[in-house]
């Protein structure tokens, strides 16, 4: 069974989001809805929901709103979809074996995958972690070059 995810296109709802979701993990992510990667794992992420309710909330960013690019700049959002972990107001980090610790880039690979690490999150985040190690194995996280370039 799916549910249907809140897309949210202003920063004042990511604020308030940010601020209300308590005592759970809030899972954002960032991407495009013409985005296939992003289809994909907002399938997976709609399909998930009601199994996480419990320690998680959801909901999907539209990058490409004017009004959240504080965001995208931010969280150095540049490729999509970028999933960003929050647990009451505090960002969570993740040690996935990537260069980057902030975000979860691309899709998971199952839904299971992703149940995993939102619990994974979770359990760190009661226990006062700030970041967490990835409970998946290496050939399950995505990999991708990131590209540093002279701004």
């Amino acid at each position: 069974m799916s549910y249907t995810l809140t897309t949210l296109t202003k920063k004042k709802d990511i604020d308030a989001i940010i601020k209300d979701t308590i005592d759970k993990v809030l899972v954002l992510r960032f991407g495009r809805a013409s985005d296939a990667v992003c289809l994909h794992l907002d399938d997976l992420l709609s399909k998930s929901a009601r199994e996480v309710s419990k320690f998680a909330t959801i909901a999907l960013v539209d990058i490409d709103s004017e009004d959240v690019q504080v965001y995208v700049k931010y969280f150095d959002i540049s490729l999509v979809p970028s999933t960003v972990f929050f647990f009451n107001a505090h960002h969570m980090k993740m040690d996935s074996g990537t260069a980057d610790h902030t975000k979860w880039i691309g899709a998971f690979h199952t839904k299971q995958d992703f149940i995993d690490v939102v619990e994974a999150i979770f359990r760190g985040a009661m226990k006062g972690k700030m970041i967490v190690n990835c409970p998946l194995p290496p050939e399950r996280i995505p990999k991708y070059q990131l590209l540093y370039k002279d701004l």
